[in-house]
């Protein structure tokens, strides 16, 4: 009896880690966003170490994800095309984009330029190529369900992945081959069209909600990115206001400085708006807490609002800001904290699970 259930574990574990592996989500690359923009946050001021720790996990988890998703795709491919097609997850896998592109960003601040240029590169080409394949693939879907009324947090993450790309382009320029006019402009070009996603996304959420309304059940936490999408913004056009003179960069100087407190601002508007709707889904309607990767979705616009904030007050000289930005951090490191732990266990008790 005892070797029957020996032999057969084996063949049940390969079962329970294919289902997983079928269902994995398209945003879990939220998790690298999230780790390494706390990371980055540790690393402005001044706590290095554990800044470094959460870089190592950003970087391992940046491997093992892309090992799973390409395995996915070989072995569950039906699974991976129709949520390339699908309005409710197809943009989540922006998140592949973005997580380059922010852990891009904290590799170069501990100089490691020969990682962080090849991955600042390559999210330029993912975001290049899934800009226009992604958005194709979910306004030419056409299932008999309306494509606005499966709009959701995750559309967000479209400009998300252009402020990444600029970002990345704007740390790394000193680094990049090529003429500082064309870097320029690509940065420039990079910001400028996640503001517009950003305002575009913002008028296709808001219509669903008017004319579809939305349930607590289906108020997810990647809503929270409307407010991150905005943060990474800021932190984007603080770096581009500071890199190598260009024409395109001079021509846009002032814009930029000018809105980049604008967006500051609403963001920090956006945060009781974000919290009141979190009580009403889950203190009103009792949605159950638990472990999703979706969480990590809001981990990262937290993390992200507390390195604007830090950046945004000592480049314009706002102590008041880089103290709110202080604060965030800390609460950004603790939330990271609960829902790492939540998805180590939520990890541990499927393995335990497929033994028995």
């Amino acid at each position: 009896m005892n070797e029957q259930l020996q032999e057969h574990a084996p063949d049940k574990f390969r079962g329970v880690f294919s289902d997983s592996l079928e269902r994995l989500s398209p945003g879990y690359f939220a998790l690298v966003m999230g780790t390494g923009i706390v990371s980055v946050g540790l690393y402005l001021v001044g706590f290095e170490a554990l800044s470094t720790a959460l870089l190592w996990i950003a970087a391992v988890s940046y491997v093992v994800l892309w090992v799973l998703y390409v395995w996915r795709a070989i072995s569950h491919r039906q699974a991976m095309l129709h949520d390339l097609r699908g309005p409710e997850m197809a943009f989540a896998y922006f998140t592949v984009v973005a997580g380059t592109g922010v852990l891009a960003v904290r590799l170069l601040h501990s100089g490691h330029y020969r990682l962080a240029v090849p991955l600042v590169i390559f999210a330029a080409i993912l975001w290049f190529i899934f800009g226009y394949l992604l958005p194709w693939q979910v306004f030419m879907t056409r299932d008999g369900k309306p494509i606005l009324s499966r709009t959701n947090g995750t559309w967000f993450i479209w400009a998300v992945a252009s402020q990444s790309v600029a970002l990345g382009l704007a740390n790394a320029q000193p680094f990049l081959p090529g003429d500082e006019r064309w870097l320029g402009l690509l940065t420039v070009l990079s910001w400028s069209v996640g503001v517009a996603l950003y305002g575009c996304m913002a008028i296709l959420v808001l219509l669903r909600i008017i004319h579809y309304g939305i349930s607590a059940l289906e108020f997810e936490p990647p809503y929270w990115v409307a407010m991150g999408a905005l943060a990474i913004a800021v932190v984007a056009g603080t770096n581009v206001v500071n890199i190598e003179s260009s024409p395109m960069v001079d021509a846009t100087r002032a814009l930029i400085e000018s809105t980049i407190a604008v967006f500051w601002s609403f963001c920090l508007w956006l945060i009781p708006v974000l919290i009141g709707a979190g009580v009403w889904r889950h203190f009103v309607h009792r949605i159950p807490l638990k472990y999703t990767p979706t969480l990590w979705s809001m981990v990262f616009p937290i993390g992200m609002f507390s390195v604007a904030s830090i950046t945004l007050g000592r480049v314009d000289n706002l102590p008041v800001v880089e103290a709110f930005g202080e604060v965030a951090l800390w609460i950004a490191v603790a939330v990271w904290g609960v829902v790492f732990i939540a998805m180590l266990r939520h990890i541990l008790l499927g393995f335990f699970k497929s033994r028995r």
